[in-house]
């Protein structure tokens, strides 16, 4: 059974879910969190199919309980959220549960111009939680959706290459470049987008990619730090927050809680991310695999 000082799990289908683990260490500096990246199977949101997406995340939610008795789980993705949330919390009710999903809500409220885009897979944006999403915010703005093919397996590949002298040549800078083409005209003026909602967690680390294309003037909204809010929220409610760090003697540790990294993909693509991205060191990564939930009852 878990306890006061068990781990927050954290999973998504690759590294991006790395920029909501960045959120939550600022907002939860004391606890200790284990990250699982299911790089073997990304992305999610090009091509899987909901049925595949369903059963990966309560494999990967069953893993992390059984191997690291986690207290609440965060599903930094997108896709997992929209596909599966609903079916693992019926499922496991006892788990606290936390998901992401695009800014949408925030983006109506904040958007001067109340045109706001929307980047994120094609599992996404074809959902019904996006769906829901646009109808009942769809008064205060209009959104224009764009399915970004390729663009979160191309940040996956990127990790384990050697920074770009020149990021205009780079495949992700193509990218991003098409897909803010396709959505249309950003800026100021009446009928251009204000707002741009990154919606995969991946999408959070070309946002200098996706700024030097739209200019200074263009809003961005992530899931991270309210993520992060929200967890903290949830365990004060259950009565599992770590505010401090506490030796046997009862004195108070300076310092961080642990943090463990893993995929079920590349080991160097992961330490790479890690390294690139949080400033965490090699030792802090390792390869696993998670099987199929019927493997894992057995």
């Amino acid at each position: 059974m878990p306890t006061f000082n068990s781990p927050i799990g954290i999973f998504d289908s690759g590294v991006g879910g790395l920029s909501v683990l960045q959120a939550l260490r600022h907002e939860l500096p004391h606890e200790h969190f284990v990250y699982l990246a299911d790089s073997g199977n990304a992305p999610y949101g090009d091509a899987r199919g909901d049925a595949f997406v369903q059963e990966r995340t309560l494999a990967i939610a069953q893993y992390l309980r059984q191997q690291h008795d986690i207290k609440i789980l965060v599903i930094a993705c997108n896709t997992a959220t929209a596909a599966a949330v609903e079916t693992l919390r019926a499922q496991m009710p006892d788990l606290p549960v936390i998901g992401v999903e695009p800014a949408i809500k925030p983006a109506s409220y904040s958007s001067q111009t109340h045109h706001v885009g929307v980047m994120a897979t094609r599992g996404t944006i074809t959902s019904y939680r996006v769906a829901r999403l646009v109808e009942e915010h769809g008064q205060r703005a209009r959104f224009h959706l764009q399915p970004c093919d390729g663009l979160a397996k191309a940040i996956e590949r990127s990790t384990e290459l050697p920074l770009p002298a020149d990021p205009e040549t780079t495949e992700i800078r193509a990218l991003c470049a098409t897909y803010t083409q396709a959505l249309g005209s950003f800026g100021q003026k009446t009928g251009q987008m204000d707002t741009l909602v990154l919606g995969c967690t991946h999408y959070v680390f070309v946002k200098d990619d996706l700024r030097a294309l739209l200019g200074p003037d263009i809003q961005f909204l992530d899931t991270g730090a309210p993520v992060a809010r929200q967890t903290r929220r949830m365990l004060e409610q259950h009565h599992t927050l770590v505010t401090e760090i506490k030796a046997a003697s009862n004195e108070v540790i300076a310092g961080a809680g642990q943090i463990q990294l893993m995929t079920t993909g590349s080991l160097s693509a992961l330490q790479a991310a890690a390294q690139r991205w949080l400033d965490l060191p090699a030792q802090t990564c390792a390869q696993v695999q998670v099987p199929s939930l019927s493997a894992q009852v057995c």
